[in-house]
């Protein structure tokens, strides 16, 4: 009896001993399989739908061929409760990913960004084109002044009123919300030059300083032009003189401009042709950036008059209209 009482003490311990050490091998199995990568040879976008539960995402993996079929996922996910509480969104997958790395992510919700650039000096008509072709990014019909009225502005002029930079974005996400980024941006800059202008400049708000911004940055892009370009502006409204600058005439032209400026075009009169108006036109033309801004505000201490193009994105600026002359005989009409 004593015998049969030690074999069956015997086998109890064999049969636990045995039970640990497979416990601890599907352990190891399981901190294995979690820490291995998934099959993915190159960088993939994966989206995780509203509702989708741990154990869909475990065969929407097999089936896209990044995660081996088997025992241990299941066993995976009842190791570890906590992954029920994955969050919907499209994510980046890179090589190297793993189970706890994927989950680690889907827990967070660190959805893969994405980005567009509103390029300084473009217009509203030119961003609507990048906008709508955007990826994963939707467009509203009225964008611009939907935003422009839900922060508050009744004007319906958009233009000129958000700030050029590099956005970023999230699968699916409305346009309007990027677009408030940028609308709020250019106010907290506008506001900041306005802040800083020169005491004295002709100019009544900061929206005409908006628009002078507008307007210098069409007409150079080099940094150290522009304090001079806002120079020949702000003497010319100084002395009541007309702006006479070609980038309003093609604003106002709209679809109609097809690379060249006629003498008819110079002649003809709408609200931006500044060869006809006095003054400022009556809205920004293009998306000024922080530099243009800030140039508007604090026009360099020079007394040009005029300037015209080296054809090589610099100018030559004058004081006299006869200067003037010589230099567009020199570099527009090639005359010595």
């Amino acid at each position: 009896m004593k015998k049969l009482l030690l074999g069956m003490v015997a086998t109890i311990m064999t049969l636990t001993l045995l039970g640990a050490g497979v416990a601890m091998w599907g352990l190891k199995s399981l901190e294995t399989f979690g820490n291995t990568p998934l099959t993915l040879s190159e960088a993939q976008e994966f989206e995780v739908p509203r509702g989708m539960h741990a154990r869909a995402l475990g065969k929407a993996l097999s089936d896209k061929g990044l995660l081996p079929q088997g025992w241990q996922y299941d066993w995976y996910l009842r190791l570890h409760p906590e992954f029920a509480a994955i969050r919907q969104g499209v994510y980046q997958l890179e090589p190297g990913e793993t189970p706890a790395s994927l989950f680690a992510k889907l827990l967070s919700g660190k959805v893969k960004e994405f980005s567009i650039t509103l390029v300084e000096g473009q217009n509203l008509r030119e961003w609507q084109q990048k906008l709508t072709q955007a990826e994963r990014l939707v467009w509203q019909d009225e964008a611009f002044r939907t935003v422009l009225k839900a922060e508050g502005d009744n004007s319906g002029l958009p233009e000129g009123k958000f700030f050029p930079d590099t956005y970023s974005y999230h699968a699916d996400q409305s346009v309007a919300a990027l677009l408030t980024q940028s609308y709020r941006k250019m106010q907290a800059e506008l506001d900041a030059a306005w802040q800083a202008r020169e005491p004295d400049l002709p100019l009544k708000s900061p929206y005409e300083l908006l628009i002078l911004a507008s307007i210098i940055e069409k007409e150079t892009g080099l940094a150290e032009e522009r304090p001079l370009i806002a120079a020949v502006f702000i003497n010319r409204l100084n002395k009541g003189m007309r702006l006479q600058t070609d980038p309003t005439v093609i604003y106002g032209m709209g679809e109609r401009f097809n690379g060249n400026i006629t003498r008819k075009d110079l002649q003809e009169a709408t609200p931006f042709n500044t060869y006809k108006i006095n003054g400022l036109p009556p809205t920004p033309i293009a998306a000024p950036g922080r530099a243009a801004l800030m140039a508007a505000a604090q026009p360099a201490d020079a007394d040009y008059l005029y300037f015209v193009s080296r054809n090589d994105g610099s100018h030559v600026f004058s004081r006299t209209l006869a200067e003037h002359n010589r230099a567009v005989n020199q570099y527009q009409r090639r005359q010595r």
